[in-house]
């Protein structure tokens, strides 16, 4: 039987990087290792949910680090599977993350989120944990000072390289404890929403024998995983002047670089040739094959979250456009199905 080879790439370093295999350092911590700060009742993850929802207020007066009568909330923009927070004490300043009910239709992990959280927060590039009360629902991080990205920011190619640079570190950080896979998540949630009845899009069944092609190409080379955020928008990334911070870690996992990517420049929608500066940047050389992956695992993307927009639309109770959101994913997705492109990227994805 032929048994695909792992798709290698050689990464360099980059300051505060230790050459290994795929940037990896060598001898990198195991998350065993790691120094794990507080879990509150791990065992009772939910239980807030099951006896009505406590305020704001109420859930951080469950967190130990928030406990101080001088403590000042206030709330944070965005957010659209939990309630943020700043959150001043005399201690220090805070940011805590509250989980909506809702986004347990979404496949989210709260303890892996917990767990990548420490792991990524070792490289440097993602907040300190302080705190985690699973009973509440409740992740506290530290304040990071700096710029909330906008999707316009990373049209430059200087903001492009410092994100890369920061992916680079993420990407050599203790393997996570949990993985992801595009492919994976959009059958849970094509599941899930067939399941429940949620209204899709026109023709969304349509694509999925595309949609498995892709797959399928980008698993004869299969490459190898590593730690992932898998969700960075604009708004998950901080600029303090130094280097691009990476928080929220709800998607984490262990994944294929290539998506990491090839989301980036789709939630962002920048113009086509900016995949290939952001992808450069990564590698510090070009590589075609690696470009095709990354424009795939895009689409990937786009066909995949289209559909946690689709659950959104039916369960948040949120004010926000949903549906819309969803269907500019999918129409972008269509657009690249019904392609003359779409045969070349295949073909380009897995040369022989």
């Amino acid at each position: 039987m032929w048994v695909p080879l792992p798709y290698h790439l050689a990464i360099p370093s980059v300051a505060g990087d230790v050459g290994g295999p795929l940037g990896l350092p060598s001898g990198s911590l195991a998350q065993s290792e790691l120094e794990v700060p507080t879990l509150t009742d791990p065992a009772d993850d939910g239980a807030w949910l099951r006896d009505g929802t406590p305020s704001v207020e109420e859930r951080l007066d469950q967190v130990a680090a928030l406990a101080d009568p001088a403590r000042v909330v206030e709330p944070l923009p965005g957010g659209l599977t939990n309630t943020n927070c700043k959150v001043t004490t005399t201690s220090g300043t805070y940011v805590a993350r509250l989980s909506r009910p809702s986004a347990d239709f979404l496949s989210i992990d709260r303890e892996a989120e917990f767990r990548n959280s420490v792991a990524a927060a070792s490289t440097g590039i993602a907040p300190q944990v302080v705190e985690y009360v699973a009973s509440a629902g409740v992740l506290v991080i530290e304040w990071v000072k700096g710029h909330t990205l906008e999707p316009t920011d990373l049209r430059e190619p200087a903001v492009l390289a410092g994100i890369a640079r920061s992916c680079r570190r993420l990407h050599a950080s203790p393997r996570f404890v949990s993985d992801f896979n595009m492919f994976d998540m959009q059958r849970q949630y094509l599941h899930t929403a067939r399941t429940h009845g949620f209204r899709l899009p026109d023709r969304y069944l349509d694509f999925i024998p595309a949609f498995d092609r892709v797959a399928t190409v980008l698993s004869m080379h299969p490459a190898v995983t590593v730690p992932c955020h898998n969700d960075l928008l604009a708004a998950n990334l901080i600029d303090d002047g130094t280097q691009t911070w990476l928080i929220d870690y709800e998607y984490s996992g262990n994944n294929d670089p290539s998506f990491e990517l090839g989301n980036i420049w789709s939630e962002a929608a920048l113009p086509p040739e900016h995949l290939g500066v952001l992808a450069d940047a990564y590698l510090g050389r070009h590589d075609e094959t690696f470009l095709a992956r990354c424009r795939l695992q895009a689409l990937a993307s786009q066909y995949g979250w289209t559909l946690w927009g689709v659950i959104q639309n039916s369960v948040s109770e949120i004010d926000f456009d949903f549906w819309d959101w969803a269907i500019q994913k999918y129409v972008r997705a269509v657009a690249t199905f019904g392609s003359p492109d779409f045969e070349r990227l295949l073909a380009a994805a897995a040369p022989p």
